[in-house]
């Protein structure tokens, strides 16, 4: 790949990474209610999780999907149900309190890399990605958009969670913590809008 095409691969990798979706606005969240050490794992996921899913869509899915459409269908409606149940989880979050143990915790390494698989704006991204940037989808073509893809994702996502992370004092009042839980929320259900 020469400078031209891998700078404009590098350029989408950061828009489509950096701008508000599925995954930013819960580690945005998970910042916010959980603080940014306890993200770790679930940015680490994403990341990851995010790089791995390129890889295995660019040497195979690709093909499932023609073999067999109904499986995106399948795929989407898996997706719809698992987003609507996270965005009740993000609504119903509270702060972690040292006098009362809460059942809420941060999402996992293993959860966020499997969320990637019916995340709405992933999927767009993964197969943008690997028709524009790996057409022939060669194991060395795909192997470094997936390489580009980690490298950008990580910091991309890890500003979110850092964000969140600042918001948490502000947050610091039940009320505003609601607020703001049920606006993220909110907004992971409009995400689904360009799944429907």
């Amino acid at each position: 790949m020469t400078n031209a095409p891998f700078l404009a691969l590098a350029a989408f990798a950061l828009v489509s990474s950096i701008t508000p979706g599925p995954n930013n606005l819960m580690l945005m969240a998970s910042g916010a209610n959980f603080g940014l050490r306890r993200t770790v794992p679930h940015m680490l996921g994403v990341g990851i999780g995010f790089a791995l899913m390129i890889f295995l869509v660019g040497v195979g899915l690709v093909g499932l999907f023609a073999l067999w459409p109904p499986s995106m269908t399948v795929l989407k409606i898996g997706g719809i149900a698992y987003m609507l149940w996270l965005a009740r989880k993000i609504a119903s979050s509270a702060p972690p309190s040292p006098a009362v143990k809460s059942s809420s915790r941060p999402m996992t390494f293993a959860q966020a890399a499997l969320f990637q698989w019916v995340n709405p704006k992933a999927w767009t991204m993964a197969l943008t990605a690997v028709t524009v940037y790996a057409p022939r989808h060669d194991l060395q073509a795909v192997g470094l958009v997936a390489l580009v893809f980690g490298a950008v994702n990580l910091p991309s996502v890890s500003s979110w969670a850092g964000l969140g992370t600042v918001l948490r004092r502000w947050l610091a009042s039940p009320l505003r913590l609601r607020l703001f839980n049920w606006t993220m929320a909110a907004l992971l259900v409009a995400s689904l809008v360009v799944m429907i």
